[in-house]
């Protein structure tokens, strides 16, 4: 007897483990193949609560998870780059769009399943364009999904005889509460809606004492499919910690949701199985009760989120009073602002907040280049001091930034053109984070200039004031340039850094022609001609960026990415 529960618990176990395998394989496929057009679909996010809805149910069928999604969607609230409201809206959507999982696996495919995940390997490993292989990939992870399943329905045979199991199935059946704790504690642990509605498509397709009969029939299975949506609701929560409040909100949304979609359905259980009952396929009920359930998922989900849709500002006044305004966080200059952890595997979302924190990582050095010119010109100890606290949050920023970007590139979800961004993007925040040693190097200068009484001519200074307000200006061009992803500013960018290096030969030489004539001092002269160079090297660097937005395929990259999320 113990050799039998070992087999079949392992059995389910190692069943569950390809399923779960193959629906990430699969969700990464999707990604990578309809990369493109998810873009696309995320950047309607801004027109209407309708429109949010569709988006996020098409958007969770290529990820395959409404966790997934829902922890996109909280790391986009976090950042500020998506309200409240639309938020909700998106999540409704989820909902939605996590029932596909379940109508797929309702499909009896069973004497398919092998030459599927053949195909799929043979276009997966063998072919070397990348759109073939992500098709491959998919195809091969779908394959896998139903060997997960097949295993899973071998091992589960043998229970339906067991006299123990039946008794706890009767108790489960008659007690629909029962049910849908079961259902949330399946989800908690497992950690996937999905995976848990799969065992329960396949658990029920099992037959009863009669032989024909479901072992647990629809309306014993349907408290038990409330039950997962409620789990998969903690995905969200966890997601929240030491998250901004909108971000709890938007968890908080997620769970009233799906629970009082639990508290209403539990009621009418029997009216809701037989409304089902009658819409879907007829036949032996083990056959197609599969079916029967991915239908009361889907319905249940659509029925929840025409009932909440109306009532969208309900809901959103009602989580910002559970959840209420508290202190305002200040949050530390060298904390990353948009950089998510949890969004890794989605690469559209996680480009598009790091370009955010590069724009941020920018705005810094804009700050740097006024505190630079006031220490230098002006000769401000304030800004003096300032500029070390800037310098810190650059270096340290930087160096945050350029893991995250790095390690993007080890999710396995980058598509080639994104894995050129990411590099691209990396270069930029070296670019800036090098502007800002530049300003560092003036302010030394500045330091020295005031130490050592340096006194520069009335002419000398008015030089360098023009091309520090020249190049203050090409800084917050190239900040708005990566911002807009606007190419015409790039371009103009490129042409005004040749200017300034035309600048620099000018003045230096007319530096020259001072010395000869004796009006200025040559102990001057390195702090002169260095503080010079510093903001033409400056100004290359700015160019240098500029021409990252000039290469075509990575300016459609990230203007794909900048219209995913804009804050309604």
């Amino acid at each position: 007897m113990n050799t039998e529960i070992l087999t079949t618990l392992s059995g389910l176990l190692g069943g569950l483990a390809v399923f779960i395998y193959g629906m990430n394989l699969m969700s990464e496929g999707l990604q990578k193949a309809a990369g493109e057009r998810m873009k696309q679909v995320l950047g309607v996010l801004t027109r209407n609560r309708l429109i949010g809805v569709l988006a996020g149910a098409l958007v969770t069928a290529v990820l395959q998870s409404s966790s997934a999604t829902t922890v996109m969607v909280i790391g986009f609230v976090s950042a500020e780059l998506m309200s409240l409201p639309q938020a909700i809206s998106v999540i409704l959507g989820a909902n939605i769009g996590t029932t596909i999982t379940a109508q797929l696996i309702a499909f009896k495919i069973d004497d398919y399943i092998w030459p599927i995940v053949f195909v799929g390997f043979v276009l997966y490993f063998f072919s070397k364009k990348e759109v073939i292989k992500n098709v491959g990939q998919t195809v091969f992870a779908f394959g896998l999904l139903f060997v997960g399943i097949s295993t899973m329905s071998s091992v589960m045979k043998p229970l339906a005889s067991s006299p123990i199991f039946l008794d706890m199935i009767g108790y489960v059946g008659n007690i629909p509460i029962l049910g849908v704790l079961v259902g949330a504690l399946m989800t908690l642990v497992v950690q996937s809606s999905s995976a848990t509605i799969a065992v329960l498509q396949n658990f029920a397709s099992q037959a009863g004492p009669d032989g024909v009969s479901s072992i647990l029939g629809l309306a014993g299975a349907i408290p038990i499919l409330l039950g997962d949506n409620i789990g998969t609701t903690i995905t969200a929560v966890l997601a929240t910690i030491g998250q901004p409040r909108e971000a709890k909100r938007t968890a908080l949304a997620h769970c009233l949701f799906n629970i009082s979609g639990a508290f209403l359905f539990i009621w009418i259980v029997p009216l809701y199985a037989g409304f089902i009952q009658y819409i879907s396929p007829k036949g032996p009920e083990t056959e197609i009760i599969s079916r029967q359930i991915a239908n009361a998922h889907m319905f249940f989900n659509i029925g929840m989120t025409l009932i909440w849709l109306p009532f969208l500002p309900v809901l959103v006044k009602l989580v910002t009073k559970l959840v209420p305004q508290g202190a305002v966080a200040v949050l530390p200059m060298t904390e990353p602002r948009y950089l998510d952890e949890n969004i890794r595997h989605q690469p559209s979302a996680a480009i598009n907040l790091t370009v955010h924190e590069l724009v941020r990582i920018g705005g810094y050095t804009t700050d740097m280049a006024d505190a630079a010119r006031e220490s230098f010109i002006n000769g401000s100890r304030e800004r003096m001091a300032a500029m070390e606290e800037l310098e810190e949050a650059v270096d340290i920023l930087q160096d945050k930034t350029t893991s995250y970007l790095s390690s993007l590139c080890t999710t396995g979800y980058l598509t080639e053109k994104q894995s050129d961004t990411v590099s691209h993007l990396i270069r930029a925040v070296s670019d800036f984070e090098r502007i800002g040693d530049q300003f560092v190097s003036i302010a030394n200068f500045a330091k020295l200039k005031r130490e050592k009484g340096y006194a520069f001519t009335e002419c000398a200074m008015q030089e360098l004031d023009e091309t520090f307000q020249k190049i203050d200006r090409l800084l917050r061009q190239t900040v708005k340039a990566l911002d807009t992803r606007d190419k015409e500013i790039a371009a103009l960018i490129i042409h005004q850094q040749e200017d300034i290096e035309g600048l620099e030969r000018r003045l230096s030489k007319k530096h020259m022609e001072r010395l000869q004539l004796g009006s200025c001092s040559p102990e001057n002269t390195v702090a002169y001609t260095d503080v010079l160079h510093d903001l033409e090297t400056i100004g290359e660097f700015c160019s240098d960026i500029a021409e990252i937005l000039l290469d075509e395929d990575i300016i459609n990259e990230l203007k794909n990415n900048g219209q995913t999320m804009q804050k309604m």
